[in-house]
C-alpha cells in the first residue's frame, strides 16, 4: 500500500524547512508566478529559490514578487550552471537538501516529499518518468537515447535506472556539498554527467516514479531541431562524462 502525502510529511527524515527547492528559469514570466504559489501552497515551510539563466523576460521581477528568493546569472549557461549555483547557496545557507523542480509547471511539488523521504537511506533520489506512474511518452530518436542512456548507467551505478535525463531530484547533504563544489554545465551535464561524477564521488542513488504534467505556459525549451541532434549530442555527452578525468573531491560523510 502506497504511503499517503501526510504520512511521509510527517516520518520524514528531513523536515520541509530544510527543504531548498532550487528552481532554474530561462524566460518562464509566463508561468512562474503560478508555479511558485503551488509549491509553497503544497509545501508549507519549504524555501523557494529560483535561479534566472540569464532570463531577458520579467521572470526575475515575477519571482521575486510571488515570494520567491532569486538569484541571476549574467548570460545564460543552462541548467547545469544555475543549479550548480543552487547547490552552493544550498551550503552557503545551510539547507542538507536542495530539490531540483523545473519552472514550467510539468513537475507536480506533491512528488517531493516522496523523493525527500529516499533520503534517509540515498543520497540522490530521481524522480522518474518511466517507473510506472503516468502516461508521459517519448517518440523516435530520444526515446531511443533515453533507453541506451538508462541502460549504460544502470549498468555503471550498478542501480536500476529508466529515466536518467529526468530533471526532478532530490539531494541529501553529501549530494548538495559535493556538487556546490563539483557540478557539470554542460549539455545534459546536469543529468547525465551529474550522475558519474556523483558515483565517482561515492554518493547512492534511487528512483521514485513520477508523473509529469503538461506545460503550464511559456515556451518549450526543446524544439524538432533539437529533438533531431538529441540522439547524437546524448551519446557524445555520456562518452565525454566517462572520460573526464577525475577531480578527487570527496561527498561530505
Amino acid at each position: 500500500m502506497v504511503a499517503s502525502a501526510d504520512h511521509i510529511l510527517a516520518t520524514m527524515v528531513y523536515p520541509l524547512d530544510q527543504v531548498l527547492v532550487v528552481m532554474p528559469a530561462f524566460n518562464e514570466s509566463e508561468v512562474i508566478s503560478q508555479v511558485i504559489s503551488e509549491v509553497r501552497a503544497i509545501l508549507p515551510g519549504v524555501s523557494v529559490l529560483v535561479v534566472s539563466d540569464g532570463s531577458t523576460d520579467g521572470t526575475v521581477e515575477v519571482a521575486r514578487a510571488a515570494g520567491a528568493q532569486v538569484l541571476e546569472l549574467p548570460f545564460n549557461l543552462g541548467v547545469g550552471g544555475a543549479m550548480r549555483l543552487g547547490f552552493r547557496y544550498a551550503v552557503e545557507n545551510g539547507f542538507p537538501v536542495a530539490v531540483q523542480l523545473d519552472s514550467d509547471g510539468q513537475h507536480n511539488p506533491a512528488d517531493v516529499p516522496a523523493l525527500v523521504a529516499e533520503l534517509e537511506r540515498f543520497d540522490v533520489a530521481i524522480g522518474a518518468r518511466f517507473a510506472g506512474e503516468g502516461e508521459y511518452t517519448v517518440r523516435g530518436p530520444r526515446r531511443w537515447a533515453m533507453k541506451f542512456l538508462s541502460g549504460t548507467l544502470s549498468r555503471a551505478l550498478a542501480t536500476r535506472l529508466t529515466d536518467t535525463t529526468s530533471g526532478f531530484k532530490a539531494h541529501g547533504p553529501r549530494a548538495v556539498a559535493l556538487f556546490a563544489q563539483d557540478f557539470p554545465a554542460e549539455y545534459l551535464g546536469d543529468t547525465i554527467e551529474s550522475l558519474v561524477t556523483g558515483h565517482r564521488g561515492g554518493l547512492t542513488f534511487t528512483q521514485v516514479g513520477v508523473a509529469m504534467r503538461e506545460r503550464a505556459g511559456g515556451t518549450p525549451s526543446h524544439n524538432q531541431l533539437k529533438s533531431a541532434v538529441y540522439l547524437g549530442r546524448a551519446f557524445f555527452a555520456l562518452v565525454i562524462a566517462f572520460l573526464r578525468p577525475r577531480r578527487w573531491t570527496t561527498a561530505a560523510a
